[in-house]
């Protein structure tokens, strides 16, 4: 099989012939240079490595078939049940959906400025060898929403309009009820934990020596590291403005904060 696909790959750069796909009904892979039945074009990309994929964890972190843990970048989907994590709306129905997805097929690897998150797994966009962007797929489908982690930056415009078209569209947890915004009032009386949607408004805004802050409240606060301010508009442009915020919240004694780490996570609602 590998020696066929050799030649095959060879007569594609050498006479531009096309090489066609197609599985049988035990899932194995056949390629030729003639089209089949049930049959699909296989797009040849020169300099290109794929992976072979051994397991899938949850909806945004996999494990190649050489032992690397990667975790898709610029996206989130809610947590699978574990043996230190409760299972969160949604996570089951992320993780089935790229189990099919990757099945009997090969990746490449797309990094960004970082390599490695702080657990010591890859960071990079998943592509599929019909050059499918995984984690986009994952958000127009509403499975999961985005999450931009400076420097790393690469496709955040993508990944936001594809989030905007799957919130307008109610797909996936923009339907689920676990996921509607709460008011910023009702954050110290339910829970908090996992990713949320807090609605409220930016009364004031502070420097301190390391941290800017956008406070809704005398007990919370979005919390923004001084070094990625030049990522955002004025501080002050916030003041008196409506939003909603998305993140993951932290109490310390009656305190709330959320820590912000990119524009995209303060939505203006007026």
């Amino acid at each position: 099989m590998i020696l066929l696909l050799f030649l095959l790959l060879s007569l594609s750069f050498s006479a531009q012939a096309e090489i066609y796909l197609w599985l049988d009904a035990e899932g194995n892979q056949h390629f030729s240079d003639k089209p089949q039945r049930n049959a699909r074009v296989f797009q040849v990309h020169a300099g290109y490595t794929y992976y072979e994929v051994s397991k899938v964890y949850d909806g945004d972190t996999i494990l190649l078939a050489n032992g690397k843990r990667l975790r898709l970048s610029g996206i989130n989907t809610p947590e699978v049940e574990g043996r230190y994590k409760s299972a969160q709306a949604g996570g089951e129905a992320a993780k089935r959906w790229l189990i099919k997805k990757l099945k009997n097929s090969k990746v490449r690897l797309e990094v960004d400025v970082e390599r490695k998150d702080k657990y010591d797994r890859l960071l990079a966009h998943l592509f599929t060898e019909e050059q499918e962007h995984i984690n986009l797929e994952l958000v127009k489908k509403g499975l999961a929403s985005v999450n931009i982690y400076p420097p790393n930056l690469k496709y955040t415009a993508a990944l936001l309009a594809a989030q905007r078209t799957a919130e307008y569209g109610k797909k996936g947890i923009w339907k689920d009820k676990a996921y509607a915004p709460k008011a910023v009032e009702k954050i110290r009386t339910g829970s908090y934990n996992g990713w949320q949607r807090v609605l409220g408004s930016i009364k004031h805004f502070r420097h301190e020596r390391k941290y800017s802050y956008l406070d809704l409240t005398a007990y919370f606060s979005l919390k923004m590291s001084k070094k990625s301010l030049s990522l955002f508009p004025a501080l002050a442009s916030y003041t008196g403005k409506k939003v909603e915020v998305r993140g993951w919240i932290s109490k310390h004694k009656q305190s709330y904060s959320m820590f912000i780490r990119h524009p995209s996570a303060i939505i203006r609602l007026e």
